[in-house]
């Protein structure tokens, strides 16, 4: 396969790393199993154009991507669009998508598991037409990340550090807003007010971190909370930590494959996160999902299943 990686020199734990030595094993241990692989370093800002310029080659199979969350939505949307396969390197903050590929965290141990996997089709979800792998939300993780990102962050710990402390900060006020929702054409709430709002790409599954242990079950997960108060956001922190969000006796959960969102109050200041990243809420957000579009890369074995 000819693969081309493209590596965030400013993102997650590549920052801390010797990018030329590991490169190189990078690029030993795609060539010993048969890929044809070329590698580019590049910085932040150069991220998106690269990501589009491998898109845009037609001798390119895969596009092997390293960095951040932020770096990985990026790779997926361009994946996608192109109809290429894509292979995630877990450099991140928490690494949810490469998680529940079951990529191996450790960069080392990653590499190997990556030059050997085998291309599995997953789910992509959009939201007003904007790709995401793993969330969509509003409300409270907005507000966590908008905290958190206002604190420099000179390692992947201090950053989780930072996230904590925007959490416990939130407890005392937690964000209001009001909603409409509709899952698949049926109006579910109306005029709501809300704490929180999360669309995910299929349902969590029971591990520690929220994220999906299914990518391909073809359908949104819609996580929704009303006023929280002190004590229902530590239940809330607690079913978090045991995987028990699903059973949660402060979201309603339900799943879809269409989710219409819309905000009569929104702000122009307002934001959603998607993917983590901080985008303008829009008072009216379509989330379809759109089963088995995207092309990953994943270890061998029982992956997404």
């Amino acid at each position: 396969m000819r693969i081309k990686a493209i590596l965030n020199r400013d993102g997650g734990t590549l920052k801390t790393t010797d990018l030329e030595a590991f490169s190189t094993q990078l690029k030993q241990a795609f060539i010993k199993t048969g890929h044809d692989i070329s590698i580019e370093l590049v910085s932040g800002n150069d991220l998106i154009a690269t990501l589009d310029s491998a898109g845009a080659d037609a001798r390119t199979e895969a596009i092997l991507a390293g960095g951040g969350d932020g770096t990985i939505s990026a790779a997926a949307h361009v994946a996608w669009q192109s109809g290429k396969a894509l292979a995630v390197l877990p450099a991140g903050t928490l690494n949810l998508f490469a998680r529940s590929l079951e990529v191996p965290l450790a960069l080392d141990a990653a590499i190997v598991a990556l030059a050997t996997a085998e291309v599995m089709d997953c789910d992509v979800a959009t939201a007003n037409g904007r790709s995401f792998v793993h969330q969509f939300s509003v409300g409270l993780q907005p507000r966590i990340v908008m905290e958190r990102d206002r604190q420099q962050h000179g390692s992947r710990f201090s950053k989780m550090l930072s996230g904590l402390s925007a959490a416990v900060s939130s407890m005392a006020a937690p964000p209001l807003f009001r909603a409409d929702i509709a899952c698949d054409g049926e109006k579910l709430d109306r005029q709501v007010d809300y704490s929180l709002i999360v669309v995910t790409n299929n349902p969590y599954g029971e591990a520690m971190l929220p994220r999906p242990d299914r990518l391909n079950r073809g359908v949104l997960g819609l996580y929704r909370a009303r006023t929280l108060g002190a004590d229902a956001y530590l239940r809330l922190a607690g079913d978090l930590v045991t995987g028990s969000l699903n059973d949660s006796t402060d979201l309603d959960f339900s799943t879809a494959r269409k989710v219409e969102l819309v905000f009569p109050n929104v702000k122009s200041s307002a934001r959603a996160s998607i993917d983590g990243e901080l985008i303008p809420l829009e008072q009216e957000v379509e989330i379809v999902t759109h089963p088995g579009e995207l092309k990953v890369l994943a270890p061998t074995g029982e992956q997404g299943n």
